[in-house]
């Protein structure tokens, strides 16, 4: 009887390989539902969309994105919080994932139980910008006029809580000042009042603000970036200038946790093959995007660490949802 109980625990484990395949081979059955919690048109739903086109050739199944806008992506994270752990939802998150763990009360989910990571896509890095009418040149000069006016000076965001929001709190902790937060919805507008003056500074994406730096609309103050960008190689990092403060916008897909491993794999080799398609890269080169292509391990940890990073800065500066 041992013998037997033995023979058929070792046949059950030599079939598992098979199984992981039978089950990858029939994954999909069906569309897949990739949901973008942000509005059409920015950096997140355009690399969202580059990457579901070669997904969709790759997989045999129409990749279909989703815009689910909303409450600060909590609406569309929380949808494939809750679907199956099939495979067949999935989700496009960045940095506000990451901090809606801790800004968000009673959040409808939990980011690091409830959700898989699958693969990251791009990253676009971070200036810190003033326009020309301010008088600025140099972060020093920001420093020097925010002590000479302390709570005049202002800075926009994406909104409460948005890395750029993040990032602003920490160039005044670090430098010892005090600003005003002047929180928007989304880049376009902040960018807009940011041009025309009506806000001293802004930490923004490097793709959507280089046109208006190359033209003289905007002056750099400095990249966040923990060495020069080779996207901007003349324009010193904030760590240069005495500020040791690194800041970009992510995106990565998720999928609901639960789902199996087989697919998982699958998916994020599919992923990191889109990355290398011709037509994704061309498009990242000329969007100022860098390729984050890697394992899901390497995500996961990612997740972790960003999350911890934005945990320790929101408790430090009081951020609320509101602020």
């Amino acid at each position: 009887m041992a013998m037997q109980r033995r023979e058929l625990m070792l046949a059950a484990v030599a079939a598992l390989p098979w199984a992981a395949q039978a089950q990858t081979q029939a994954w999909p059955t069906k569309p897949i539902r990739l949901i973008v919690p942000f509005p059409p048109g920015g950096t997140t739903d355009v690399v969202t969309r580059l990457v579901a086109a070669e997904l969709t050739k790759a997989l045999g199944q129409s990749v279909v994105v989703d815009n689910k806008p909303g409450a600060g992506t909590v609406l569309g994270v929380d949808l494939a919080a809750k679907s199956p752990p099939d495979g067949h939802t999935l989700v496009t998150v960045a940095n506000s994932f990451c901090v809606n763990q801790t800004l968000v009360k009673n959040l409808p989910y939990d980011g690091l139980r409830d959700l898989r990571p699958v693969g990251l896509m791009g990253m676009s890095e971070h200036v810190l910008a003033t326009h020309p009418g301010s008088g600025l040149k140099t972060v020093a000069d920001l420093i020097a006029a925010a002590k000479k006016q302390p709570g005049k000076l202002s800075y926009a965001s994406f909104g409460a809580g948005t890395s750029a929001h993040i990032a602003g709190a920490m160039l005044e902790a670090q430098a010892g000042i005090e600003m005003i937060h002047v929180p928007y919805k989304g880049q376009a507008p902040a960018l807009n009042d940011l041009i025309g003056g009506q806000v001293t500074v802004m930490f923004g994406n490097w793709p959507e603000f280089r046109q208006h730096v190359q033209s003289g609309k905007l002056v750099a103050l400095g990249m966040a970036t923990a060495k020069r960008s080779p996207l901007a190689p003349q324009i010193a990092t904030l760590t240069e200038q005495g500020l040791p403060i690194e800041s970009n916008s992510w995106n990565g897909i998720l999928t609901r946790s639960g789902t199996p491993d087989a697919v998982v794999h699958r998916l994020n080799a599919e992923i990191n093959k889109a990355l290398q398609a011709p037509t994704v890269v061309q498009a990242f080169q000329e969007g100022g995007i860098v390729s984050l292509a890697g394992n899901p391990e390497r995500f996961a940890a990612f997740i972790r660490s960003e999350t911890d990073k934005y945990a320790q800065v929101i408790r430090k500066a009081g951020i609320t949802a509101e602020s």
